[in-house]
Parts: C-alpha cells; sequence; structure tokens
C-alpha cells in the first residue's frame, strides 16, 4: 500500500513508531507523508512513548504473518529495571506492543488493537500489550517456515551473554517468562 514503519527515538530521548509513504521514487519516503502514531493507552495519546533512560529503548518493529505489526520495548532501561517497568501492568515499556496499521489515513491514532490482543478488555494492561516482562527485545525475528517468533532480549548480570526466546506460532504473547527461553546467545 505504499506505506513503511520506522522505530526511532527522538531528540527528547523518548520512542516513536512513525508512518510514511513512498514518494514518486518508490525507494525513497514522503517527507511530508510523516504521521506519528498516537499511543492510545499513553497519557493523552501522545505521539511518542515516553522513555525514563536513555538505554533500553528496544527500536525493533517487524510484520508477523497475521499481518500485524509487532513493537519491541525495552523496559525503560538503567539496571535492573528501577520502575519495574517490565513487570508494571500499566506500562508500555517492557513489552511487545501488537497492533492492526491497515487503518484509513484518517485514524486519529494510526492503529487499531487487534480484538486477538490477550489483554483487550483488561481494566490495567494496556490493550495493545500482546507480550510483557522484555529488558530490551532489541531484534526479533519470524521463522518463514513455522511462523514462530525468535526474541533476542538484552542479558543482566551476567557478561557476555544475551537471551533468546521462542514464542510459538499461535501462542498468545502473555508473560515472556513463559516463552521458551535460552540462557545464551550461542545455544
Amino acid at each position: 500500500n505504499g506505506r513503511f514503519f520506522v522505530n526511532f527515538t527522538n531528540s527528547d530521548g523518548h520512542t516513536v513508531v512513525a508512518r510514511f509513504r513512498r514518494s514518486g521514487n518508490p525507494l525513497v519516503a514522503d517527507p511530508n507523508s510523516r504521521f506519528d502514531l498516537r499511543w492510545i493507552s499513553a497519557l493523552n495519546s501522545e505521539p511518542f512513548i515516553r522513555q525514563p533512560f536513555a538505554n533500553h529503548n528496544g527500536g525493533h518493529l517487524a510484520f508477523g504473518a497475521d499481518g500485524l505489526l509487532y513493537i519491541g520495548l525495552g523496559d525503560g532501561g538503567s539496571g535492573n529495571d528501577p520502575q519495574n517497568n517490565a513487570q508494571s501492568r500499566t506500562a508500555l515499556l517492557g513489552k511487545m506492543l501488537r497492533i492492526a496499521v491497515n487503518v484509513p489515513d484518517s485514524n486519529q491514532n494510526g492503529y487499531v488493537v487487534p480484538p486477538s490482543n490477550p489483554f483487550v478488555g483488561s481494566a490495567d494492561i494496556p490493550w495493545e500489550v500482546w507480550s510483557f516482562g522484555w529488558r530490551n527485545p532489541w531484534r526479533y525475528s519470524f521463522d518463514r517456515e513455522t511462523g514462530d517468533l525468535w526474541i533476542a532480549d538484552v542479558g543482566q548480570s551476567n557478561p557476555g551473554y544475551e537471551e533468546v526466546n521462542l514464542q510459538p506460532a499461535g501462542s498468545d504473547g502473555g508473560d515472556s517468562e513463559q516463552c521458551d527461553g535460552r540462557s545464551d546467545a550461542a545455544y
């Protein structure tokens, strides 16, 4: 449809997910088409997700075979998640979000929440959340043959080791601790 999405940290240190359209040249963005998604679950539906520290901002996004956009957000940074964002029931940080972006340009937020997200209907968990408990899911990929989601997450207190998680195709997200966690990147 000529749209593409970019996840970046703005000059104030906050996460922005922006939608663009291609220009007349399919390899070049139309800079005037930029639209920053407005987060329904954020205060005042802001066009960014507030970050308390300069590290663990995630930054990766990818479309799944379901056509939905998955957005990895780190826990907000510092060491040992001092604000407990990854396990917080109200924060978007430390989560994997899943949203439907095939909406009209007139949609004020730039997305809708898929009704199949695991926390739709919850009074205290943002409906965009597909999975929680992440330190910094900085890179992930969907297996083309199985649809499984492999997620690289930043480790803590184990220098030189990271974590690789497997979220089987068809699973409903939830707590990252329920993933098939692998304790070292060489696995």
